[in-house]
């Protein structure tokens, strides 16, 4: 009979940060089990929980016993399996010891065709297994597979999970599942709220298992509408006290792997406590304390924050009061590091710069910080920005890696920087440009704004793209330890979406030009670099929606413009609509192949060459087109000069349908692949038209 299934492993409190892919992974894996023994149905639902001290498995319809199945599987060639007289052979006899199977079946066996040999089918009806008998294996396997890095032993145990375990409740209907995991032997009876909850809760059935936990246990058990809970409680509280709250999914993740039952309280710390940059506040409250701070309505930080508590009683003052008395220690060294930092000078700092090491094979941070001077001057210079601001952001950007405040939380790095190069009266552009110039730090981060902002963004993660690819380390499958895969995604960004009209190809070279000689030494790393960012941009154009066969046919010219990609994207998308699209493309791929083939340099057409009129024809289209594909593109209208290529299709149509191109004559052979040629560099202006699949 089917009925709903309960597993749940109690245990101590669970890593918050991974709690729920602890939960989802031990529910798919448990369904997994089920569904590979024929108990449940393939693909159905079923509902995952997690709270700090519990994982938990309810899945509706499950069957007590599973059917009987028919076998049917491939033994190995008859050849193989009989001798000359027609016996078993010892490498059949070893293959059926070890499925199982008595060798008197072999004479059951089916003979058919399997490719070109006779083989050997057996088929067999098997017995399906109870879920009494594998229930438990089936728990043990979902729990070797959790993403668990490191696990422990206690008690005078023998069994290792990442926490200890105290109970374990296997439930089908009304029907305790014998069975035993991690040393523990299953029951009906679990525990609710550490606190709040009185004493064991006995299961009647699978079914009841939430709301008897939040009813008589106090536990939210189900991890996603506890989070919701929390949200909303957050959202509403903020809302009854005229200020706004920021919900940063990873916290509100956190808090909620850290409470079986939220309540919300109010807190606050001195006010005084507001002369500190609101980023470190901010951040030591919710990085160190769990802490939900309250901003007014023009995001100015107040002096109050929310608490989300795992109690609810009558009179919360100790839980508030305590809460305030722990943030304060934390408070005080933020202000202290920012005290301290100010005292100690900021452009002073820079001096110390060269006695840091960056990397063992490219120099100090000091050396970087000259580097990145350079560079981003070159690079305002090319957008028409000051180039001294530039350099002297690009000089400095790395100085409060050595503070204080940068050294207690590597976070606020460039946050800080522009509060204390603000501090010793540097010019806005330069202390914006020292914050900003980590951005894109994510997927989605904003972009750095100003051109000086963009010339130091673009220095700093070209620096290290060069750097690394230069001296051979480069990113290999998994790996990349100097984070190269986000730094080039953050150049194109940059390059693509400001956008700034700059060549990807001069940047490389002169960022590379600013190294010391000798010191990057990998053969052919400029040409790496830009083929690794190009790839970025593959994966990143086909994710935001492009068509892949459009992407390989602009990216595949390897361009150079990146601000440009996106208009010729665009010009593709509408080209490929067009009648004419297909004919174009596939006689483009043709002259690509003809013109592979070709030997020697190709001239350019000559009139007084051409013979048949379809050649003709072609070449009057071509002479026509020419000057006004060239005038679309470079006005960067792509869309109008791939639309006026398609006008050409009846003459491309007629010259392959009357013209030889490989004559022996050798000078009109030479002359056609001449005007071909010129065709074929007209309909690649904007891209490779035969990368499309239209």
């Amino acid at each position: 009979m089917n009925k709903t299934l309960l597993i749940e492993l109690r245990t101590e409190e669970l890593p918050p940060k991974a709690l729920a892919k602890l939960g989802e992974v031990f529910a798919a894996g448990v369904h997994a089990g089920l569904s590979d023994r024929n108990l449940v149905q393939a693909g159905g639902d079923y509902k995952w929980f997690a709270t700090p001290r519990r994982l938990a498995i309810q899945v509706p319809a499950v069957l007590a016993e599973a059917p009987d199945a028919k076998v049917h599987e491939k033994i190995m060639p008859v050849s193989v399996a009989l001798d000359a007289a027609g016996n078993p052979s010892p490498a059949l006899l070893k293959k059926l010891e070890a499925k199982g199977i008595p060798a008197s079946e072999v004479a059951k066996f089916e003979k058919r065709m399997d490719g070109k040999s006779e083989t050997f089918f057996y088929e067999a009806t098997v017995k399906g297994v109870k879920l009494e008998n594998v229930l438990g294996q089936i728990v043990g396997e979902a729990l070797k597979k959790l993403p668990i890095p490191k696990v422990m032993r206690w008690g005078d145990s023998d069994v290792q999970f990442v926490r200890p375990v105290h109970g374990l409740v296997m439930l089908h209907g009304e029907h305790v599942v014998s069975g035993e995991v991690l040393g523990l032997k299953s029951g009906n009876t679990t525990l609710g709220h550490r606190f709040l909850s009185d004493g064991a809760i006995v299961l009647a059935s699978a079914d009841e298992y939430e709301t008897k936990l939040e009813s008589v246990g106090k536990a939210v058990v189900s991890f996603a509408r506890r989070r919701d809970i929390i949200a909303k409680a957050l959202q509403a509280k903020a809302d009854e006290l005229g200020a706004k709250v920021k919900l940063i999914d990873a916290l509100v993740d956190e808090v909620t792997a850290l409470v079986e039952w939220p309540v919300i309280y109010v807190s606050e710390f001195e006010s005084e406590y507001l002369e500190v940059p609101q980023e470190c506040l901010i951040l030591t409250m919710q990085a160190n304390q769990k802490y939900f701070p309250l901003f007014d309505a023009n995001g100015k930080l107040q002096n109050r924050f929310l608490i989300v508590s795992n109690m609810a009683v009558a009179d919360p003052t100790n839980i508030i009061t305590g809460n305030a008395r722990v943030v304060r220690p934390r408070l005080s060294d933020a202000r202290f590091f920012f005290e301290q930092d100010k005292k100690n000078g900021f452009v002073s700092r820079a001096m110390k710069l060269g006695s840091v090491v960056y990397h063992n094979k490219l120099g100090s941070l000091g050396d970087r910080a000259q580097r990145l001077g350079v560079v981003a001057a070159f690079v305002a210079d090319k957008l028409g920005a000051d180039t001294n601001q530039a350099r002297n952001a690009g000089l400095l950007c790395k100085v409060d890696l050595l503070t204080d405040m940068v050294g207690e939380f590597p976070e606020l790095q460039g946050i800080m920087g522009r509060y204390y190069a603000q501090h010793e009266g540097a010019k806005p552009d330069v202390a914006e440009a020292m914050e900003q110039h980590y951005r894109p730090r994510f997927a989605g981060d904003v972009l750095p704004e100003s051109n000086v902002s963009c010339a130091v963004a673009l220095a700093d993660k070209l620096d290290a793209l060069v750097g690394f690819f230069g001296i051979g380390q480069v990113p290999t499958g998994d790996k990349d330890p100097f984070g190269l895969r986000r730094a080039a995604l953050g150049v194109l960004r940059i390059l693509m979406e400001n956008p700034l009209p700059l060549d990807l190809a001069e940047l490389i070279a002169e960022t590379a030009k600013a190294f010391p000689t000798g010191m990057l030494a990998a053969a052919g790393f400029e040409a790496q670099v830009h083929d690794f960012m190009l790839d970025r941009l593959r994966g990143y154009l086909r994710d935001a929606g492009h068509a892949q066969d459009a992407v390989e046919a602009v990216l595949v010219q390897r361009p150079t413009r990146i601000d440009l990609v996106p208009a010729k994207l665009e010009a593709v998308k509408r080209f490929v609509a067009h009648d004419a699209a297909l004919a174009l493309a596939a006689a483009n791929k043709r002259i690509g192949n003809i013109l592979k083939k070709a030997e020697g340099a190709i001239p350019e057409p000559d009139v007084a060459l051409l013979q048949e009129a379809a050649e003709k024809a072609l070449f009057e289209r071509v002479i026509q087109l020419a000057p006004l594909v060239k005038s679309h593109v470079t006005n960067g209208d792509y869309t109008d000069a791939l639309l006026a290529l398609s006008g050409v299709r009846a003459e491309v149509d007629r010259f392959f349908d009357e013209v030889m191109v490989n004559v022996d004559e050798p000078l009109v052979r030479a002359n056609r692949l001449g005007l071909l040629k010129a065709l074929f560099d007209q309909l690649n202006a904007v891209a490779d038209i035969s990368k499309l699949a239209v």
